[in-house]
C-alpha cells in the first residue's frame, strides 16, 4: 500500500533546503505562504520578488525535486505568487511587460455579478466551439471560486515537466485552475497581488499547446483579474454573461464598459436563464422577465449572441461534469449553444 504524504512530511522536507545568503531554511524563510496536499499530489505556493523573478528558479526546482522524493508523491508543482508595489499612477504596461500569448483568440466570458450561469455557458461554448473545428483551451480565471473542476468532472491534478505545468485534458479541451490543486472545500485567502501573480503564471508557465481560442472564465465583477488580462494579454474579445432582469443588467452594464475602457472589444452579450418551459404543459415562463439583455446590446450597438433556456437538463450537466454539449448535443437546449458559439466564431472572423 502506498504510504500517503501528509503537510507536515513536505514542511518538514522544505525545511532542510537552505535558502544561499541566509542563515535559513526555505521554511524559515517565510518563502512558502501555502501547501497543499491531495491524493499524492502537492503543490506548494512560493512568495518571489517581483523585481527579481529569475532567482527563485533555482530554489523552486529544490524544492519540486525534494517533495517528489517523498514517498508517496505523485506530482510536485510549485507556484509563484508576488506581493507588488503600487504603481504611483494608473499607465499602460510597456510592450515588453505583455505575457506569452498562449493562443490565437483570448477571449474572456465575463459577467458583472456572479450567480447568472457565466461558468456554465464557458464550459458550453468552449465544448461547442470544440465540436466546430477549433482546437479549445480553457482557463478558470476565478482564483477565489474556481468551479472548473466541477463543470469537468475531474479532480485530477497538473503535473509538471521541463518547468511548466501539463494542463489537464477532459472533454476535448485542454484545461486549467486553480482548483486542480486545491482541496474542493479549501478557501483561497490571498491578496490581490498574489492572485494576479497566480493568474499570471497560470497563463506563462503552463504548456497550453497551440490552442486556436483559449477561452476565460472570468470571475464576476471589474477587479483584478479583469484589469490583469487587460493589461498584460491581446484579448480578442470578451463575452458579457447576464441574466434578464434589470438587476443583472445593471451589472452587466458596468462589465461591459470596463472592457470598453480598457480597449477590449465586446464580442457579444449572452442572455442566460432567459426563459423556462414547462416539461409538463409546454408553456412557456419568463421567471427572470425576458429580452432585457437583448434589447441592452440593441441599445449599446454589440451582438446579441443567444438566448439560454433556464432548462434543469442544463443544470444537471454542470453539477456531473457533464456539460450538455456533451451529454445531449443534439437536444434543442445544446444546439442554443452551438448556434452561440457559430455567431461568436463570425464575430472573430
Amino acid at each position: 500500500m502506498t504510504a500517503k504524504i501528509t503537510e507536515q512530511q513536505v514542511r518538514e522536507s522544505l525545511s532542510a533546503i537552505d535558502i544561499d545568503g541566509k542563515q535559513q531554511d526555505l521554511i524559515a524563510s517565510g518563502l512558502v505562504s501555502g501547501v497543499v496536499v491531495k491524493d499524492g499530489h502537492v503543490s506548494i505556493s512560493m512568495q518571489v520578488d517581483p523585481h527579481n523573478p529569475d532567482a527563485i528558479e533555482p530554489i523552486k526546482r529544490t524544492a519540486e525535486e525534494v517533495i517528489r522524493a517523498l514517498p508517496g508523491v505523485l506530482s510536485a508543482t510549485a507556484m509563484l505568487t508576488a506581493h507588488r508595489d503600487a504603481p504611483a499612477k494608473a499607465e499602460k504596461p510597456a510592450p515588453e511587460s505583455r505575457l506569452h500569448q498562449p493562443a490565437k483568440h483570448l477571449i474572456a466570458v465575463a459577467s458583472g455579478k456572479g450567480g447568472v450561469g457565466k461558468s456554465t455557458t464557458a464550459i458550453n461554448l468552449a465544448v461547442a466551439l470544440q465540436k466546430l473545428g477549433q482546437n479549445v483551451a480553457i482557463l478558470d480565471a476565478d482564483i477565489y471560486g474556481p468551479s472548473l473542476p466541477k463543470l469537468l468532472g475531474t479532480n485530477a491534478r497538473p503535473t509538471s515537466a521541463n518547468n511548466k505545468i501539463v494542463p489537464i485534458e477532459a472533454h476535448g479541451l485542454t484545461a486549467m485552475s486553480i482548483g486542480f490543486m486545491m482541496e474542493e472545500d479549501a478557501p483561497t485567502i490571498w491578496r490581490g497581488p498574489m492572485v494576479m501573480s497566480a493568474l499570471e503564471q497560470m497563463l506563462r508557465d503552463v504548456e497550453w499547446g497551440a490552442p486556436d481560442i483559449l477561452i476565460i472564465d472570468m470571475p464576476p465583477g471589474t477587479g483584478d483579474a479583469q484589469l490583469t488580462l487587460a493589461q498584460r494579454t491581446t484579448l480578442a474579445g470578451a463575452v458579457i454573461v447576464s441574466t434578464p432582469q434589470d438587476l443583472a443588467l445593471i451589472d452587466a452594464r458596468k462589465g461591459l464598459n470596463m472592457f470598453h475602457k480598457v480597449n477590449v472589444p465586446v464580442l457579444g452579450i449572452v442572455e442566460n436563464m432567459s426563459y423556462f418551459i414547462c416539461p409538463n404543459c409546454q408553456t412557456q415562463h419568463d421567471i427572470f422577465s425576458r429580452g432585457g439583455a437583448e434589447a441592452e446590446a440593441k441599445r449599446l450597438n454589440v451582438p446579441f449572441l443567444g438566448a439560454i433556456p433556464l432548462e434543469m437538463e442544463i443544470r444537471a450537466g454542470s453539477d456531473k461534469g457533464e456539460p450538455i454539449t456533451i451529454s445531449n448535443p443534439d437536444s434543442p437546449h445544446g444546439k442554443t449553444y452551438f448556434a452561440v458559439a457559430e455567431k461568436l466564431l463570425a464575430g472573430l472572423d
